[in-house]
């Protein structure tokens, strides 16, 4: 079989989609709840039944969470930062593999104070920095911040809508922390995307590889009856792009 060259995120909203990443191949998921937002922080029921199923298939680093306390923007006041810590502490003691967090100060500038705080709250997890890097106006010098304080990886755009249309910032970055701090390629990523992307030196490429479905009848007060579900034939396909 042939080598992978960059490893696979999807990321997953429930306990079936992490069934559908672990069949398919995939090498991680990020585990979050409401992704038309950008993602929220899942349950603790749902990262308990999520590491549990990975630990089932000897998985136990699979699962990565991500802890974000609401959308409107990465600064946080200080209760959403303890809230955001409390989270990162239960996703350790619950057995995941990483969390996925971001924060951003008052100057638009990586919270140095904070992702201290999360990486100290992570302990041995690793620490993904979400895509509040590409609101930043200098990332190769946030990424140097990001390696001093101890993040394991990074995920952007490179700056862009589009993993794709980011790709040269994205081969600029992955040059620039030569290994120091992982670059994985998110936001809006398509299959054919992913060899163009991989062959730019980043070291994963992060996807929802979403299909929505129909579900019951939600009423006035249920919101829409539509729902995302995991479509393993996309994460198949995906994981084939990276050999």
């Amino acid at each position: 079989m042939p080598l992978r060259s960059a490893a696979v995120e999807i990321a997953v909203q429930d306990v079936a989609g992490v069934r559908v990443a672990l069949a398919e191949g995939a090498d991680r998921v990020e585990l979050c709840a409401a992704l038309p937002l950008g993602g929220l922080t899942p349950s603790a029921g749902l990262v308990a039944q999520a590491v549990e199923e990975a630990t089932e298939a000897g998985r136990s680093d699979f699962v990565h969470v991500l802890v974000r306390p609401r959308g409107g923007g990465f600064v946080y006041d200080a209760d959403e930062l303890e809230t955001t810590l409390a989270d990162i502490r239960f996703a350790r003691q619950s057995g995941a593999g990483g969390v996925v967090v971001g924060a951003l100060d008052e100057a638009g500038q990586i919270d140095r104070e904070a992702i201290a705080r999360f990486v100290e709250g992570a302990g041995d997890l690793d620490l993904t920095f979400h895509r509040a890097f590409d609101t930043l106006a200098d990332p190769e010098a946030a990424a140097e911040v990001l390696i001093e304080l101890g993040a394991a990886r990074v995920l952007t755009s490179g700056g862009a809508a589009r993993s794709i249309d980011g790709i040269e910032a994205l081969r600029a970055l992955a040059q620039r922390v030569g290994g120091r701090l992982q670059v994985m390629a998110g936001g809006g990523v398509r299959v054919r995307d992913i060899p163009a992307l991989t062959a730019a030196g980043v070291d994963a490429v992060h996807l929802s590889a979403r299909q929505t479905v129909s579900g019951a009848p939600s009423g006035p007060g249920g919101g829409d009856a539509r729902y995302d579900i995991t479509d393993p034939v996309a994460v198949r396909e995906a994981v084939a792009a990276t050999r």
